[in-house]
């Protein structure tokens, strides 16, 4: 059977969409047609022109951040829960883990960590948009690099924006699988920024729900957001075994309220059959 994100199937008895996957951890549904662009040792991750910071700050919080809590809360729906779990962390800079389900990801870090501004580690496809590249940075983008030699860079600006007690949004998953509703498997390599820095973690899982106007079921499921209390590393364990426990705990909270929460399944996922995976059909 063909891939969901070439082309698209229609599972006939519910009329909702088929995306079929061979991996867990390495497909990705994002369907965009970016020509990635490298990010190399030349890519300046913190700018410190004035003109440029004032710019920043303009652009982030009197025109983004308004805007997308209005296409979120109207747009999409957003609902949040125990958001007063970030008050815990308001004096320290913190890692924001969430699963990686919808384009508005980007969008989400910022809303949760407001007042503070929120920086996210995304793919170099982030900034691989002809024209937009400053733009994408001034709201908080960290692409993690394409070659070797820009990862002192990378890790000086996360470690930066830590140390200035800024919010910086993960996404374990790396990929994004629109509107799936279980959590799929991530490594604890994700948590070594963490782990190393000895800062808090706050776990974040978005599900979906139906969504209704005057009893009329609207086309795209409603978005909630499920915020965790923050998780802290352990002061007694090194940092690999740090990593490993603060994955597992940022996971289960993330898989008890997947599993728990009543959703609604707005596209299918369905593992292909070995024989097909084989085939590359």
């Amino acid at each position: 059977m063909a891939d969901g994100k070439k082309n698209k199937i229609i599972d006939p008895e519910t009329g909702k969409r088929v995306i079929y996957y061979s991996s867990l951890e390495n497909d990705d549904f994002a369907e965009n047609s970016i020509n990635r662009k490298p990010v190399g040792e030349d890519f300046v991750y913190i700018h410190k022109n004035i003109f440029w910071r004032i710019a920043e700050f303009f652009l982030y919080y009197i025109v983004a951040l308004p805007a997308v809590w209005l296409i979120c809360k109207v747009g999409f729906g957003l609902r949040i829960k125990n958001r007063k779990a970030i008050r815990k962390v308001r004096k320290t800079g913190y890692f924001l883990y969430g699963n990686h389900t919808h384009f508005s990801d980007a969008y989400i870090a910022p809303i949760v960590a407001a007042p503070k501004k929120a920086f996210i580690i995304a793919n170099p496809d982030a900034v691989s948009i002809p024209g937009i590249r400053a733009i994408v940075v001034m709201l908080g983008c960290l692409p993690i690099p394409t070659e070797r030699k820009a990862m002192k860079n990378f890790v000086g600006a996360v470690n930066t924006r830590i140390a200035e007690g800024k919010c910086v949004a993960v996404y374990p998953e790396a990929h994004i699988w629109p509107f799936y509703t279980g959590i799929r498997p991530f490594s604890a390599n994700a948590f070594h920024y963490q782990a190393k820095l000895g800062v808090p973690a706050v776990p974040m899982t978005m599900t979906y729900r139906n969504r209704t106007l005057f009893g009329i079921r609207l086309g795209r499921p409603g978005m909630t957001l499920h915020i965790g209390e923050p998780i802290y590393p352990d002061p007694e364990l090194g940092e690999r075994e740090n990593r490993q426990k603060l994955r597992d705990q940022v996971y289960d909270y993330m898989k008890k309220i997947s599993d728990n929460t009543p959703q609604y399944e707005h596209v299918l996922y369905r593992k292909k059959k070995e024989e097909e995976t084989a085939s590359g059909e």
